[in-house]
């Protein structure tokens, strides 16, 4: 490994999830860790990460569900207690900002994944992460 590539290292397990999150190499930071909207490229062209050894399976539409229901909450309280708003008004804003939202939250979580299941050496990513910035970076106290 030369010294450009581990100074792009992420140093910490929270920058390659951002990374994961806006569709970027979590090792790198290069652009195309995904080829398609959930699928990911089988390797990157900048580093040549495998990424084909991820099995995010139903994590992240579980953690979509998630913040699309924690995010909606007040939402839906505001549009309920809105008297002059019709029942099919209020269905279609409810319905509408949800899955907008579950939509849009779906790849930023896969992506998260992919770079948390990375870093933590999981699903056969090994020698990767967490070892690699240690080893750049020094143990983490």
């Amino acid at each position: 490994m030369t010294l450009s590539e581990a100074s792009r290292l992420p140093a910490t397990l929270m920058q390659a999830m951002l990374r994961g999150a806006r569709f970027r190499c979590p090792r790198c930071e290069e652009k195309g860790l995904f080829a398609r909207y959930l699928k990911p490229s089988p390797r990157c062209s900048h580093c040549g990460q495998d990424w084909t050894l991820h099995q995010a399976d139903d994590f992240p539409p579980y953690v979509s569900m998630f913040l699309t229901g924690h995010l909606m909450a007040p939402v839906i309280i505001e549009v309920a207690s809105n008297d002059s708003l019709s029942l099919a008004v209020k269905l279609g804003i409810t319905f509408g900002i949800g899955s907008v939202l579950m939509i849009g939250l779906l790849q930023p979580a896969k992506g998260a994944i992919i770079a948390l299941q990375w870093w933590m050496g999981m699903h056969g990513f090994r020698p990767a992460g967490r070892d690699e910035a240690e080893a750049v970076f020094g143990p983490r106290a």
